[in-house]
């Protein structure tokens, strides 16, 4: 096998959540250049069927859905439409997300909820449901989005997100677990800790803190679309098949300092 061969997707199915935009966006596009079908699912289901029609430009299959993830009824459509419509599920990147930011003592009960529903219980539950499949099929690459915010305290001067940071460290630990958990099954199970992109979610936080953030990044520079989309084929590649359990961490080096 060539390393070109490595990389390649073809006949491969990919669900993205949260897959209309932002990072999520990068990554279906990613998928489908490279010659998957890619499912693409979220709350706004007019967004999921644009970003659908786009990825068919790339000769592939998509489908979108409408998926609050935090809802098991939700998930499970996604889940069950994918196997009609495509016939299998080889690739799930976890990516719907939610950020709430607040002083700590300031943080409202119900945006601490629906952080951590969003977050982890909705990374549970498409892990759980796809991976019905992919322990029968015994193969399966499951990518969550974690975060360097995940790693531990982050100044609140630009980044008072303590909900945020605790989901992000919790998806690490979930996702070394499964990692354990699911190995006896040819499942990879690894994930991306981001560090600073521009995007819709962190609009607010870069123009508070973007010149804090450079000062602390050694490449200088916030990420791009395809600093995302290398990390992202290389995880649900075949490139990657003695990777488990890993997070892999894109963000310029800040998590060095």
């Amino acid at each position: 096998m060539s390393v070109f061969d490595l990389f390649k997707l073809d006949g491969k199915t990919a669900i993205v959540s949260g897959g209309a935009r932002g990072l999520g966006a990068q990554i279906a596009t990613v998928f489908a250049e490279v010659g998957a079908n890619v499912v693409v699912c979220s709350r706004k289901l007019e967004a999921c069927e644009q970003m659908s029609e786009k990825l068919k430009a790339y000769g592939v299959e998509s489908v979108a859905f409408e998926c609050d993830v935090t809802k098991r009824e939700d998930v499970q459509n996604v889940i069950e439409g994918t196997m009609e419509r495509l016939g299998g599920i080889d690739i799930l990147v976890n990516n719907s997300g939610a950020t709430w930011g607040a002083h700590v003592l300031d943080m409202p009960f119900e945006a601490w909820q629906k952080v951590m529903n969003v977050n982890i219980t909705g990374t549970f539950l498409m892990s759980q449901e796809a991976g019905k499949h992919m322990v029968k099929q015994k193969q399966g690459k499951i990518i969550n989005m974690a975060s360097i915010a995940g790693f531990g305290g982050t100044d609140p001067g630009y980044m008072d997100t303590i909900g945020y940071n605790t989901s992000k460290g919790a998806i690490i630990t979930f996702t070394k677990d499964l990692a354990v958990k699911w190995g006896q099954h040819n499942i990879n199970v690894n994930a991306i800790a981001p560090g600073f992109f521009p995007t819709k979610m962190s609009r607010g936080l870069l123009e508070n803190g973007q010149e804090k953030i450079l000062e602390n990044t050694p490449l200088n520079r916030l990420g791009r679309d395809d600093d995302i989309k290398g990390a992202a084929l290389f995880l649900a590649s075949g490139a990657s098949d003695y990777v488990s359990g890993d997070i892999l961490t894109v963000d310029g080096g800040a998590h060095a300092y």
